[in-house]
């Protein structure tokens, strides 16, 4: 916003001013503005913070006077609406701004400082040009002035003394996560529904000095997840950050699967209404708590709309939908949810696809990096580059997003257990155009 101009002086040029006024004979009894005589208008001020601040440049400015035909007591009923005073405080919320600036937008005063000029006439004494000085008021408050230095942007600092709940934290992402997050002072509780596998995390816990509380349960099955719930709230409280980790996933194309719809049951029973189930035994603890944070661990299959994986994405991109509705209705209860569209991890659930062994992927300690990344900042949504641009293509230029993943899909070819193999040995080697294609796409759904 191109705005009014703003009259900023640096300190020096006021001390001298006044100094040298102040002994010169002849002035009593008359007023001295100490303004810049040639005052920077907003968007030159934020052009040239931004340069000293290494930032991108305005590329567009728009002056507030282009308003002006709108009549004010128009404009004030229009800032009175509660969806726009809202936005407005969230975005001056985001930006680190207090509300009250927008007020010098259009500031509308003009200082005359003829009187100062003439008296410090014949001396150097002027206000230096604001480029010349914007780099020393950048360094000296990113360096003691920032708010941001004297937040502890640490996991222990986010997860100590409160409780999280993480599913499917007995082996591969959840239980890297699981330990990340013990270690940090957590309340921890652990669902899985493999007792050894529960049995050795708790244990593991425990002897490095951490917290947890295990509960075995299949979340395919309501009534043991209701009945989990329940014993929950009644030994724990409230959950303060539940991550939906547990979830299934299958390979196999849709040619592949006509005869083949429990796929798609027993995905969606885990992945969305398993998940959903638990989320919705939790909530109302949160609501009364009026603070929350749900994480679900999606794919970014969900971006790519990745073939052979219909099964799995349809029911990460259901928990997906359900979530974005979820945070517009609690975003005033103070609950937050975040979708992490997980890249392909190198775990027990991906071992089976021999394709994979030539696919560079993220190890379980740098998936559960992502999860704490979740914890700490509450973003709505983790996403790698390569899945966002994919979530773009294919909403600008469909019809080549399905040629580009066509083109995967028929250079790939089917899992063994997929084509009725008992024996994975038999998949077919890659060819030297497959092993490049998957490390073009690395972490790629393929």
């Amino acid at each position: 916003i191109e705005g009014g101009r703003l009259n900023l002086v640096p300190v020096d040029y006021v001390v001298d001013a006044m100094d040298h006024i102040a002994h010169k004979s002849g002035l009593d009894g008359r007023c001295f503005h100490l303004t810049d005589p040639d005052p920077r208008r907003v968007g030159d001020v934020l052009s040239i913070f931004a340069h000293a601040g290494h930032a991108p440049p305005l590329s567009l400015r728009l002056n507030a006077r282009m308003f002006g035909f709108i009549p004010e007591s128009l404009r004030r009923e229009i800032a009175g609406l509660t969806p726009v005073r809202r936005i407005g405080e969230q975005l001056m919320k985001d930006f680190g701004l207090p509300p009250h600036i927008m007020t010098f937008v259009n500031y509308p005063t003009r200082f005359d400082c003829r009187e100062a000029q003439q008296a410090l006439a014949g001396t150097d004494i002027r206000v230096p040009p604001l480029e010349g000085y914007a780099w020393k008021l950048w360094d000296y408050w990113e360096r003691h002035l920032d708010p941001e230095l004297s937040l502890d942007k640490t996991l222990s600092a986010a997860v100590k003394g409160k409780v999280v709940l993480i599913t499917g934290g007995g082996a591969g992402i959840g239980k890297a996560a699981a330990l990340k997050i013990a270690a940090a002072g957590a309340t921890l509780i652990v669902v899985d529904r493999e007792e050894e596998r529960l049995r050795a995390l708790g244990k593991e816990v425990e002897d490095a000095g951490g917290r947890i509380a295990t509960y075995l349960c299949d979340l395919t099955e309501f009534d043991q997840c209701d009945q989990m719930v329940k014993k929950l709230l009644e030994e724990h409280g409230a959950v303060d950050v539940l991550v939906n980790n547990a979830g299934r996933s299958i390979r196999r194309s849709i040619e592949h699967s006509f005869d083949r719809f429990h796929d798609f049951e027993r995905t969606m029973r885990l992945n969305y209404f398993g998940a959903l189930r638990l989320t919705l035994g939790l909530l109302p603890a949160m609501q009364k708590k009026k603070a929350g944070h749900v994480i679900n661990v999606s794919s970014i299959g969900v971006l790519t709309n990745a073939p052979r994986f219909s099964a799995y994405v349809a029911s990460k991109a259901a928990m997906d939908a359900f979530a974005r509705c979820a945070a517009s209705e609690f975003a005033d209860d103070g609950i937050a949810f975040t979708t992490i569209n997980m890249p392909l991890v190198r775990t027990a659930m991906t071992a089976p696809t021999r394709i994979y062994e030539q696919t560079e992927m993220l190890t379980p300690e740098q998936a559960a990096d992502l999860i704490v990344k979740a914890i700490i900042e509450r973003p709505d949504r983790i996403a790698t580059r390569l899945g966002i641009f994919a979530e773009v293509v294919h909403a600008v230029a469909p019809k080549i997003s399905h040629i580009v993943m066509n083109t995967a899909y028929r250079m790939f070819p089917e899992s063994a257990a997929a084509l009725g193999l008992k024996d994975a040995a038999a998949e077919p080697q890659l060819s030297p155009e497959q092993i490049a294609f998957s490390q073009l796409v690395r972490g790629f759904h393929i």
